[in-house]
């Protein structure tokens, strides 16, 4: 077979085109709101020639690992990250890793190609790394502590997150260059609603979302699922779903039963809009559809989509799946317009836009949890705390794997199609623009179990199987292991497990609609567990599994003293084991192995039989003769051939076996020696635990206790004032503060006349009245009828004044 070979020395190729703008991108929007590169390309091949010339080397030697080495990391290198630490980017080609002692990213050209030297057989495909690599420093300087890295649809922005920060940095958006070192525009995002570590607030995960190259979501800790768009609005989130989940009735209440991670969907009808759900104790949600706005899809797909629906509507006898049908036709018609027309057309594929939409009057339920079919009915007891999620899909298949803290790993699939679920009770909150178009959606999803009979509800489980790591650490089984899953990019029955051990590869040998030619029974064939990497209890640093363009995948694996791991993959069920032994100086690796796994077949099959011949002239065969001396010698020969040489093939595998055997049951005991120093500090424990139980317990009668308590106050019925109320009292203490003063200030003067008018009249009975005859005095009938009107005068104000005080009181006993 004829292999085509990679050139020598080829640059990094650039994306297939430019990444299309999203619609929700304004000029408006200032760049203190928006992450938008200034270009979405690399540099060109001037700037590029500039540069000095690249050398390709292994990725294994090449010269960041030596210089990470000697920079001693040690100190901030984080057990938990799950080999998260390293990225990459497929469309670019390109790894990238992340360094504590600078606080930036190292971006590695990556290419693979057959050996031409002869130095590797011909079916091996060498992994070569450029040499100067670039070093990405964000602008801004990442203080927080790095869980994990990760780089977007087309290769532009690499996502930053910490357990209480994340930072995106735009990778073509370089600001300045000194060198191989390019300092690049990076943005926090979330900052209002991420406070801090002292806050509480905590990213559970964030991933970027496959059908958009702006949108990532991140799941936080106070069950709240957000999509943010990085070319709108880089502090509010385009989507919020506050999840919210009924108690399974397993004992434990709605506070324990948290979510801990999600998994976007397939490329299955409703797969594509899904995102899954997993909380601790293991039950697995469904929230659908959500799509991020604008971010494309192929109109083919939504057609179908739309056609699956109005078949279903057709079908369906139910009046709830016919409402559940009519409101995602209404969905697919809003969300997509232009699926019946051939609008955009990228590289041959007619593409739709999703526009922003939601219904007015429905929310989305979070479907589940998920019950499952099962033969064994032990299986439905899980054990431990959910750490770890992964949707893969194989085939006609869905998996969905279920890491848990005890080293188990739970493999389901899918039984039937997904449909979208609503609930016509709650409408969602939107934000709307100046042009009252919805930039926004925070929707409260609560959880409904769904009757898996019916169609269109919500689909059931199908149990596959339950695989059992077997991790030796004894701290790690009590403080709980920290397990990564990551999928294979060519074989889609096979994923990675990373854990504190190193790495395992599983396969999965059965599928239930995939391999038609394999019955649902008990009988159905285990998958393979094939650990590919192994290390002393220290984790991985970074891990990313890689395709080639021959059909074939490696996996890259940087342990936490920066030693560089490449192994490549076969394409089915062989896979390559690598036993990684004690690392002791850098550089120096024993890869010594001395442990045998199974027994040779060969020795199995047994000797070969040894086969007479079936003539009968053997019989009249003289032994004394030559011809039977030689004919008897032959035989001989053959009988030691097949079984003296057998016998003695089988003392050696025995003795070596024996040692083996030896070692297998020192670990076993090792492990027995440890789960009985656990048991003890179990039992030595308990006592205090129990205390501590009952002093919870004691405690809690008092809180709720004093909750009674301060139920009765009155101040605990009050209600707010209404918006008519707080204007109406508005309008009175304008009252209060400017008629009333002219009221009296009214009075006053009047109060002055009068007293004037008194003295004046007074005066006018003395003796020079008469002396005065030409000016005129008022009348007692005027006098009289001014001092009516001022009694009048006197009461209204009375009145108004014992209103305005039983007003005050009235709003008095409200406000308390």
């Amino acid at each position: 077979m004829t292999r085509i070979t990679a050139p020598p020395s080829p640059p990094p190729s650039p994306p297939l085109s430019p990444p299309l703008p999203s619609p929700t991108t304004s000029t408006s929007t200032s760049t203190s709101t928006s992450l938008v590169p200034s270009s979405s390309l690399p540099l060109s091949n001037a700037k590029r020639s500039k540069r000095s010339f690249l050398e390709w080397v292994p990725l294994a030697s090449h010269p960041v690992f030596a210089s990470l080495r000697d920079s001693h990391p040690s100190l901030d290198f984080n057990p938990g990250s799950g080999g998260r630490l390293a990225a990459w980017d497929a469309v670019m080609s390109r790894l990238y890793l992340w360094d504590p002692t600078i606080r930036g990213i190292h971006s590695l050209p990556v290419r693979l190609q057959d050996s031409e030297d002869g130095s590797e057989p011909w079916d091996q495909v060498s992994v070569e790394a450029a040499v100067p690599s670039e070093t990405l420093v964000p602008s801004v300087q990442i203080t927080h502590e790095v869980h994990q890295i990760s780089v977007n649809k087309d290769g532009s922005a690499l996502l930053i997150a910490g357990s209480d920060k994340l930072t995106v940095i735009s990778i073509f958006d370089k600001t300045s260059t000194n060198g191989e070192t390019v300092i690049c525009r990076a943005v926090p995002v979330a900052t209002q609603i991420l406070l801090g570590q002292d806050k509480g607030m905590r990213v559970l995960q964030a991933s970027w979302h496959p059908f958009s190259r702006t949108h990532f979501g991140f799941l936080t800790s106070d069950a709240v699922f957000r999509l943010f768009d990085l070319s709108s609005n880089l502090e509010r989130p385009e989507q919020e779903f506050y999840l919210q989940q009924v108690p399974s009735g397993r004992g434990l209440s709605a506070v324990l039963l948290c979510p801990v991670a999600f998994s976007y969907g397939g490329h299955y009808l409703w797969e594509t809009f899904s995102i899954f759900f997993l909380f601790s104790d293991g039950s697995i949600y469904i929230l659908c559809p959500v799509v991020p706005f604008g971010s494309l899809y192929t109109q083919k797909r939504i057609k179908e989509i739309y056609d699956e629906v109005r078949s279903f509507e057709s079908e369906a006898s139910n009046t709830n799946a016919i409402r559940t049908s009519r409101l995602a036709l209404s969905w697919l018609e809003e969300t997509f317009p232009e699926m019946l027309s051939e609008v955009l057309d990228v590289h041959g594929l007619s593409l739709c836009r999703a526009c922003a939409y939601a219904p007015l009057d429905a929310s989305l339920i979070l479907q589940g949890p998920l019950c499952k079919i099962s033969h064994d009915q032990g299986t439905d007891v899980l054990k431990g705390r959910a750490v770890s999620f992964l949707y893969t899909s194989a085939g006609k298949d869905s998996i969905l794997v279920t890491a848990f803290n005890t080293s188990l790993l739970y493999i389901q699939a899918l039984a039937d199609e997904i449909h979208p679920q609503w609930a016509t009770d709650a409408g969602p909150r939107l934000s709307l623009d100046a042009n009252h178009n919805i930039k926004g959606v925070a929707m409260i999803c609560e959880s409904s179990p769904q009757n898996t009979n019916g169609p269109g509800q919500t689909p059931p489980l199908i149990e596959l199987a339950v695989v059992d790591l077997e991790l030796s650490d004894p701290d790690q089984k009590q403080q709980g292991a920290v397990l990564s899953i990551f999928p294979d990019p060519v074989v889609g029955e096979r994923f990675y497990c990373v854990h504190s051990g190193g790495a395992d590869a599983v396969t999965l040998n059965f599928l239930p609609f995939s391999n038609v030619d394999v019955e649902l029974a008990s009988a159905k064939p285990p998958p393979s567990v094939q650990p590919v990497l192994k290390i002393d209890n220290k984790g991985l640093y970074g891990f990313a599994a890689i395709a080639d363009s021959f059909g074939g995948s490696h996996i890259i694996g940087v342990t936490h003293k920066y030693e560089c791991i490449v192994i490549e993959m076969k394409r089915w069920k062989e896979t390559v084991t690598l036993n990684w032994g004690e690392i002791g100086e850098a550089g120096s690796v024993d890869m010594t192995s001395g442990v045998m796994t199974s027994v040779s077949k060969d020795l199995l099959a047994g000797p070969k039989p040894v086969v007479l011949n079936s003539s009968g002239s053997l019989k009249m065969m003289n032994p004394e003769s030559i011809e039977g001396r030689s004919t008897l010698h032959h035989y001989m020969k053959i009988f030691r051939e097949n079984y003296v040489e057998y016998a003695h093939k089988v003392s050696i595998e025995l003795k070596q076996r024996t040692g083996y055997l030896k070692s297998l049951i020192e670990e076993q005991n090792k492990r027995v020696n440890a789960v009985k120093k656990l048991l003890e500090t179990v039992e030595t424990k308990e006592d205090q635990i129990q205390e501590r139980i009952e002093c919870a317990c004691s405690s809690h009668a008092d809180l709720e206790k004093r909750l009674n308590k301060l139920r009765s106050l009155p101040l605990v019925h009050k209600k707010p004032l209404s918006k008519a109320e707080r204007d109406f009292r508005g309008q009175l203490d304008r009252f209060v503060g400017v008629e009333l003063d002219a009221l009296h200030s009214a009075i006053e003067a009047l109060s002055a006349r009068m007293k004037r008018y008194n003295s004046s009249h007074a005066s006018s009975v003395s003796p020079r009245r008469t002396a005065l005859k030409g000016r005129t005095h008022a009348s007692e009938s005027q006098v009289s009828l001014l001092k009516s009107s001022l009694g009048k005068l006197s009461s209204i104000n009375e009145e108004n004044t014992q209103k305005l005080k039983l007003l005050e009181q009235h709003f008095a006993s409200l406000e308390m």
